[in-house]
């Protein structure tokens, strides 16, 4: 690559790194936006989730997150579009979370925008954490899909227990 179009067309090594981080992720994002959409529970979101992970890792997308992650700690030029990027992706599961979880009893406790975040920042732990040990990193998700069973249990609770599981949570909040 001739540097000297680099620094006319981008100003500097950073600012191409920011800027193709920001078009990958944003073409990334119109990829999976319909799968993401379609996603009808909890479970149906982590396989997407899964399948993300997976394409991802091939293309070498993941390996690409880790180096900016990496390059972000130490250099403020970085950490900026790096955390812009991400938060495409936040909103993106922002979006899907507000639909799945809205009319469940987790709704009343749930900080959605706190738990897309939470959410995409295990996601992007058991990405990097695959690259050392996979199998943990397929317990660890594994285990995200038992507690979306246990949502989906108390999601389908007849109206008694909804009741009783409601007051319970309030009651919980207000000690809080």
């Amino acid at each position: 690559m001739n540097q000297a179009l680099v620094f006319y067309h981008y100003g500097s090594v950073d600012d191409l790194l920011a800027a193709a981080c920001r078009a990958s992720t944003v073409e990334r994002i119109g990829h999976w936006s319909a799968r993401l959409a379609r996603a009808g529970s909890l479970r149906e979101l982590l396989a997407v989730g899964r399948a993300l992970h997976e394409q991802e890792r091939e293309l070498g997308n993941v390996s690409f997150l880790a180096q900016m992650l990496a390059g972000a700690q130490t250099d403020a030029r970085l950490a900026a579009p790096t955390a812009d990027a991400l938060q495409l992706w936040v909103d993106e599961i922002e979006a899907v979370l507000g639909r799945l979880l809205a009319g469940s009893p987790f709704a009343e406790i749930a900080d959605v925008p706190g738990l897309a975040r939470a959410v995409s920042a295990a996601f992007i732990g058991l990405e990097l954490y695959d690259g050392v040990d996979r199998a943990a990193a397929e317990q660890a998700m594994s285990a995200l899909d038992q507690l979306a069973v246990l949502i989906e249990i108390v999601d389908d609770l007849g109206p008694i227990a909804r009741r009783a599981l409601q007051a319970k949570v309030n009651r919980a909040i207000r000690r809080d």
